[in-house]
């Protein structure tokens, strides 16, 4: 056996440890910024200038646009750096952040944490995928892309358990716990994460075909945004607002909110990513198209299901909603790097993902602390969260309309 053909019956291992080990960092990336939408009553036992919806969303989104103005320049970074390393720095600054939040004992001090944990955030998932990705070049990329991101979603119901510390323990606990984890394990991928080169930079002076071809990818890419942005919406309403408009409708006390509102979407997402990224790797092989069909429909599901948990009657037809949701969402979730992976070049996918994440959190930045203020101007949470059906199914009939026309652009200008 040659030294090419070992290195190449090596390489799906290798390429599958890389998502075990990133997986516990997507778990953090999401556990350390969702415990607050899960502790607030807690917090604003301790922090009362919280127990106004709007300061309380105010602070929740500072995060969303630190981390939203960031995400470019962390994947412009990530195209050009050791992914390896800015993910170590990414992880440990934002758990010892976590850590330092435990202490914090007013506002001001809990905001200007929350902004640096939005910083150190963002440098993590555009660097984290386009790693994947590379490493994922054939048939596993969503199925890849969809089990690093489970983690995500077990980080978001792992969140819910963080109400539940904070009702019988304290929420300061939870915050420190947390961040000891991540900065302990920080140190494990100093030793065992590898990182994989990335293909050259497209070479001066492009062909008339290539140009042309060029202006394709872009306008894909922009249809891929507005694909992006818009279920961000609600999304971010679900992850931010859920528990809340439990307590509200149903009166349920802050750990059963909690893990009902955590458990149930992220619980299904979690579930929706495998099976969305599995299910289109299938596709893919007799279609290009193929992820973009099984985004679409991922998003169509969640249609109904958002004007459900506003709209729905009781709570248990709100529970199902919730878990319909989670389920689409998840399945949009898993190929929405893969099917840029079709429109970009490996050398830009950092970066890319990063403006995706930019128009994406932008949205939810915008819309958190907006469903706040409304509450408390008497407007009920369930309204808004009704009304975000109708950019969920604009992003569908759009994500049916984008054709790619390559299966992965690799090296490609």
């Amino acid at each position: 056996m040659t030294d090419s053909s070992a290195a190449a019956s090596r390489l799906p291992a290798h390429a599958w440890a890389v998502v075990l080990l990133l997986w516990p960092v997507a778990v953090l990336n999401y556990l350390d910024r969702q415990m607050l939408a899960t502790m607030g009553l807690s917090i604003k036992a301790d922090i009362t200038v919280l127990q106004s919806a709007e300061k309380f969303g105010q602070l929740m989104a500072i995060f969303m646009w630190v981390y939203a103005f960031c995400s470019p320049l962390g994947g412009f970074i990530a195209d050009r750096l050791n992914r390896k390393w800015l993910i170590v720095a990414s992880l440990g600054i934002w758990s010892a952040v976590t850590l330092l939040m435990g202490q914090a004992h007013d506002f001001h001090q809990l905001y200007s944490l929350r902004a640096i944990m939005g910083l150190s955030e963002a440098f993590y998932m555009p660097a984290g995928l386009a790693l994947i990705a590379d490493f994922h070049r054939g048939s596993t990329r969503s199925l890849a892309v969809g089990v690093h991101l489970s983690g995500v979603y077990m980080g978001q119901a792992l969140g819910g358990v963080g109400g539940w510390v904070a009702q019988e323990i304290s929420w300061r606990a939870a915050f420190f716990g947390c961040g000891v984890i991540g900065v302990s394990y920080a140190f494990v991928l100093m030793f065992f994460l590898r990182e994989r080169e990335h293909d050259a930079l497209p070479a001066v002076g492009a062909s008339s075909k290539t140009a042309d071809d060029g202006s394709v990818v872009w306008w894909g890419f922009v249809i891929l945004l507005i694909c992006f942005s818009l279920p961000s919406l609600p999304g971010w309403a679900v992850k931010n607002w859920l528990p809340t408009l439990l307590q509200d409708r149903f009166l349920l006390e802050q750990k059963s909110s909690g893990l009902w509102a955590t458990l149930t979407n992220a619980g299904a997402a979690f579930f929706g990513v495998i099976i969305g990224g599995r299910f289109a790797d299938h596709l893919t092989r007799r279609s290009v198209r193929g992820r973009t069909w099984v985004s679409a429909l991922g998003l169509l599901l969640t249609v109904p299901a958002i004007l459900g948990i506003g709209l729905a009657p009781s709570f248990w037809m709100v529970i199902i909603c919730t878990a319909v949701f989670g389920l689409g969402f998840g399945m949009f979730d898993a190929n929405n790097m893969p099917i840029l992976c079709q429109l970009a070049p490996s050398r830009f996918r950092a970066t890319g993902y990063g403006v995706m994440n930019f128009v994406g959190i932008s949205a939810g930045a915008y819309l958190t602390p907006l469903l706040g203020k409304l509450k408390d101007r008497g407007v009920p949470l369930s309204q808004g969260f009704a009304l975000c059906a109708i950019p969920v199914l604009v992003a569908a009939m759009l994500m049916i309309l984008l054709r790619p026309t390559s299966g992965d652009r690799g090296a490609q200008s």
